[in-house]
């Protein structure tokens, strides 16, 4: 809405919207030169790991970006990592960020997210071949719970963990509503792992660990088998994915699947994109995340925009908003502007008003 005037009460309810063309001079009204759209929704990070930023150097591929997390996480004090959660917690919350799916390992981020303003989703992952239980991450969720936060177990992924423990993960929410983070063919090598190829299965292999799921034939084969079609899924990054995996998932999950672009990420680890126009032709729900200061400079949102200057500004404004809002299940009080609704707002500053583009000093900020 051009020349738009946006009410918001004492509260941050939206109080309704209107047109006009004195808007600058209209008395009470604040005038911004932006557009104004409701709080960010980072659909995908781990804030738990801010402590890595710059500590992994980009370029080097999947599998060296696996053995780079291996040798330095952990190299942090409880408080150094706290610290760095509280700063990027802060600094998101000031850019507009107002809900994020964030995926844990541990307890690390509860206490701070329990008094944060950001809205969270826990993801609780599983992860690796040598795990034997979901318990432990059954009881972190539960923990989180406890203490006020959304929370539900989530396998890491489609070739980190046994047959077994994949669909005993999948299963851990006894009612089967919590949406799931997977992240989804971000190498290569994910998927000739199932072809018995490739980094990862020479990995395993040195390690002597039995690949048992490479039956399903490929990963969107492998979550299409152990994942029922009516539970909520993120599938995050999806850099090498096909346009037959797509189908794949739009046929199993309908409109419960949501597509999780954090296209830096995708640039520091791979030196690649994931398929944008491919996905746009699929008429799928896309969504934008910023992984982890493992792989990220900082947890920006407008700068992933900017990643993606093909897209126009309007389909990834409602990524960045609505799309997040519907994959975390907030999409009842977030992600758009609607009377008597809270979703915050947050102005979008630097457009290019006569190409409707992001300039590069594009940026974003909190106005509620």
């Amino acid at each position: 809405m051009p020349n738009a005037i946006l009410s918001v009460d004492g509260q941050g309810r939206i109080a309704g919207f209107e047109t006009a063309t004195d808007v600058d001079r209209r008395a009470g009204v604040e005038f911004y030169n932006g557009i104004l759209v409701p709080g960010l929704v980072n659909a995908h990070t781990h804030l738990e790991l801010s402590y890595l930023r710059g500590r992994i150097a980009p370029g080097g591929g999947f599998a060296a970006f696996a053995a780079d997390m291996h040798a330095v996480r952990g190299g942090a004090t409880p408080a150094g990592r706290e610290a760095a959660a509280r700063f990027c917690d802060a600094r998101m919350r000031a850019e507009g960020v107002v809900a994020a799916g964030d995926v844990c390992n541990g307890a690390t981020t509860f206490g701070l997210k329990a008094h944060s303003a950001i809205r969270y989703h826990n993801f609780i992952e599983v992860s690796g071949m040598t795990a034997v239980s979901a318990a432990e991450a059954s009881r972190l969720a539960a923990q989180a719970r406890a203490g006020g936060l959304a929370a539900g177990v989530t396998p890491h992924s489609a070739y980190a963990l046994r047959d077994g423990l994949f669909r005993d993960t999948v299963a851990a929410d006894a009612a089967g509503t919590s949406p799931l983070s997977i992240h989804f063919m971000e190498s290569r090598a994910e998927r000739e792992l199932y072809d018995g190829g490739g980094p990862l299965a020479a990995w395993y292999a040195r390690n002597g660990w039995t690949v048992d799921f490479a039956g399903y034939g490929s990963p969107a084969g492998r979550i299409a088998a152990c994942i029922p079609p009516d539970r909520p899924v993120l599938l995050v990054h999806a850099t090498f994915a096909t346009g037959e995996d797509v189908d794949r998932m739009a046929d199993h999950f309908g409109d419960r699947a949501t597509w999780v672009l954090c296209p830096r990420s995708n640039r520091h680890i791979e030196s690649a994109l994931p398929p944008v126009q491919m996905l746009r032709r699929k008429g799928v729900r896309i969504a934008l995340g910023t992984d982890s200061l493992a792989s990220n400079a900082d947890l920006s949102l407008v700068e992933e925009m900017k990643q993606l200057p093909d897209v126009p500004l309007d389909e990834l404004l409602a990524w960045a908003t609505a799309s997040g809002a519907a994959a975390l299940g907030m999409e009842d009080a977030l992600g758009r502007f609607g009377a008597g609704m809270s979703p915050g707002v947050t102005l979008i500053e630097g457009i290019d008003w006569r190409t409707r583009t992001l300039t590069p000093q594009a940026s974003s900020r909190r106005i509620v």
